[in-house]
């Protein structure tokens, strides 16, 4: 289920929403660059929330204090459909925040990002989309997180692809995605429930975005990072709760005191 209401003010944060061409008349995408149809001014409830310009979070409860970099083995690549980047309650902004080296890519189902497409050819990556298992036709590219681990023994950098989106919009990537059918499926298996309070999911058991990440990162070893990400999902999540009612963090969470110590 998607929650628009914090969604951003395009025009006054052009980082997470289409910049303006005036020129073309059209709005440029934010990842790739690409002219897009300009979108109708938003004006429902939460478009007008003076937001910080770095983390894109109400200023009321900025996030930026606790942002905190990590290194990792794995690479996270995220393919983002483009709804979500309008969206300030997207995690998937997070990893990019926590791990530098995170490529995003805007989705479009008949134009293929040709930077991905570079990317997917490069021998030095080993790429694994993250999706489940939960269909027969594609039952033979499924692996396990030991396929992470051969990847690592053959001197290739493994690559977790995210399909960035709701469900519905993930399934869609999945299908309509050629350049992706040849590769590896890797569902991730964990126990773990959803945190993530800013948009109901329809299972406790469906993890949003940054939380998967996280769990992959943990399972395959770049287990550092994935307490970095997981402490600073937490504290985006506690940050725009708050935010949501109208109140001011008084102090800091035990995941925002965390990421304090690890700056030091």
């Amino acid at each position: 289920m998607q929650d628009d209401s914090f969604r951003v003010d395009t025009d006054r944060h052009p980082a997470v929403g289409p910049a303006s061409d005036p020129g073309a008349g059209h709005a440029i995408d934010p990842a790739s660059g690409h002219p897009r149809p300009p979108r109708r001014e938003f004006k429902a409830r939460g478009s007008f929330v003076r937001r910080c310009p770095g983390c894109h979070l109400p200023e009321l409860n900025c996030l930026c204090p606790y942002r905190v970099t990590a290194a990792s083995v794995a690479r996270v690549w995220l393919l983002t459909h483009a709804m979500e980047h309008h969206k300030p309650t997207n995690t998937g902004r997070l990893i990019r925040d926590v791990l530098p080296d995170t490529e995003v890519f805007t989705w479009y189902r008949t134009v293929p990002d040709e930077r991905l497409l570079a990317l997917l050819d490069d021998p030095r990556y080993s790429p694994f989309v993250i999706f489940p298992d939960d269909q027969p036709d594609y039952a033979d590219r499924v692996v396990g997180v030991d396929a992470v681990a051969g990847a690592k023994r053959e001197g290739r950098i493994p690559v977790f692809i995210l399909l960035d989106g709701t469900w519905r919009q993930a399934r869609r990537i999945f299908r309509k995605s050629p350049y992706l059918d040849g590769l590896p499926v890797l569902p991730l298996a964990t126990e773990r429930l959803t945190r993530y309070r800013l948009r109901k999911p329809a299972s406790t058991s469906h993890l949003c975005t940054a939380e998967v990440a996280a769990e992959l990162l943990r399972q395959s070893g770049d287990v550092t990072a994935a307490d970095i990400l997981d402490d600073y999902f937490d504290a985006f999540n506690d940050s725009y709760a708050a935010s949501r009612r109208f109140e001011k963090l008084e102090a800091p969470t035990a995941a925002m005191k965390r990421l304090v110590e690890r700056q030091r």
